[in-house]
């Protein structure tokens, strides 16, 4: 009974569910061991890691009542998703709670959360719903492509002008999906031209406009990422208004084009702490690690708990740990992959690539940024890294991908399926 009980709440492949269960017990160990000054701050050492934990626990339980939706509902709520998402983007830019130098928080009855993760889903949810929708013999019709730039322009832009790090990866992943759905090649070329023309408009148009003497070390802990001056908008013309935040931007580019190799010696620990003190942790875990608990570099180290997570997991746990953590992302991909070949209709198969490819994306570039192979973006760890409503949306979108594993499995064990030798798959 007791097993027949765990089966109908643990619904959905198995795989993905013991991918979600290690990375939520790598993050409470880690956000734990990393969140010292928070403890130190606050008073109460057991606070912040209580409070990790009761949001995990509430996204749990978020992600086990839509896996319980059937895949075809999702296509319901898409229009109202796309309505919410498109109204918050534009209020969180006209009135949205500033944080880190960017507008990107709403307040709803006393709870902050940010509109671009919502959108984030949203995006994902309409793009694999007009690729499933206007597919041909030949691949997706040429129309969906209008369509998906429609979206791409109402939803992506916004988020762009206040989170460009946000914008570029979810474009990625709106690319990859229409690789992958068979878009005429001739239109992702002229994409892929267009956006890199786009890239080089920005990044140009951030080096003239931006002065990266504008961004203080007002605390030398919270470097690039937490602490940019405020210009006085009303001295700044037009195109300044639109790139206020290039001088964050462009101090983040000129740091990481950087070449110049500076001695130990004369390394600017207060100007450069958040790179600085992440190449220290990676360094000093000599390989094998300090141990669960024993980081040095969390006390220095100002997001230890959430944009720079991966580095105190190598600090503490090695190489090894590191590899652990990047194949649990590795499998999650592969294992999506799987279950999309099994799905019956095509709207279940994009979906889950592209959530899948939304959180691994993600997780990719942020440790990319931790071991400095990226520039500093502010990207947390999905699933690892400390949130609020980030780590419940995230919960949600695994929700929705165990969603289409239940009905991709059911196609499984269809006699037809199983006489194609496929019954063994799951």
């Amino acid at each position: 009974m007791n097993n027949k009980t765990l089966g109908n709440i643990f619904k959905g492949d198995k795989v993905i569910w013991m991918v979600f269960f290690f990375l939520c017990m790598i993050s409470i160990v880690e956000v734990y061991s990393a969140s010292s000054s928070l403890s130190y701050k606050g008073g109460n050492f057991w606070s912040p890691i209580l409070y990790h934990t009761g949001i995990l626990a509430f996204g749990t339980g978020c992600m086990i009542c839509v896996l319980n939706v059937p895949c075809k509902y999702f296509k319901l709520i898409t229009p109202v998703l796309i309505f919410i998402s498109f109204i918050t983007l534009i209020i969180v830019l006209i009135a949205g709670q500033s944080t880190n130098g960017a507008s990107r928080w709403l307040s709803l009855f006393g709870v902050q959360f940010q509109p671009s993760e919502l959108a984030k889903g949203t995006v994902v949810l309409a793009v694999a719903q007009i690729l499933s929708a206007m597919q041909t013999p030949k691949g997706a019709d040429t129309k969906a492509y209008k369509y998906i730039m429609c979206i791409c322009v109402a939803l992506i832009s916004p988020i762009a002008l206040e989170n460009l790090s946000t914008a570029i990866l979810l474009f990625s992943v709106v690319y990859m999906m229409m690789f992958i759905g068979l878009v005429p090649r001739k239109l992702l070329l002229r994409t892929l031209a267009a956006v890199v023309g786009a890239v080089v408009f920005v990044l140009l148009m951030v080096l003239l406009v931006g002065n990266a003497d504008n961004v203080k070390e007002s605390d030398p802990k919270n470097n690039l990422t937490e602490q940019t001056v405020q210009g006085k908008e009303e001295n700044r013309g037009l195109i300044a208004k639109l790139f206020h935040r290039a001088d964050t931007w462009k101090a983040r580019i000129e740091k990481f084009a950087s070449f110049e190799k500076v001695p130990p010696e004369q390394y600017d620990l207060d100007k450069d702490a958040q790179v600085a003190h992440a190449n220290i942790a990676i360094a000093s875990s000599n390989i094998i690690g300090k141990g669960p608990g024993n980081s040095e570099e969390r006390d220095f180290l100002s997001q230890a708990f959430s944009d720079f997570i991966y580095s105190i997991i190598i600090e503490e746990m090695g190489i090894e740990g590191a590899i652990v953590v990047a194949f649990l992302y590795i499998v999650l991909l592969f294992r999506a992959g799987r279950i999309a070949r099994r799905c019956e209709n095509a709207f279940p198969a994009f979906l889950i690539m592209g959530l899948t490819l939304l959180l691994v994306t993600q997780a990719l570039f942020n440790m990319m940024v931790a071991v400095g192979l990226a520039p500093v973006t502010g990207q947390p760890l999905p699933l690892i890294s400390k949130g609020g409503t980030s780590s419940v949306i995230n919960c949600i979108y695994m929700g929705a991908i165990l969603s289409v594993s239940r009905s991709a499995k059911k196609k499984q064990k269809s006699p037809v399926v199983a006489s194609n030798g496929d019954a063994d798959d799951e």
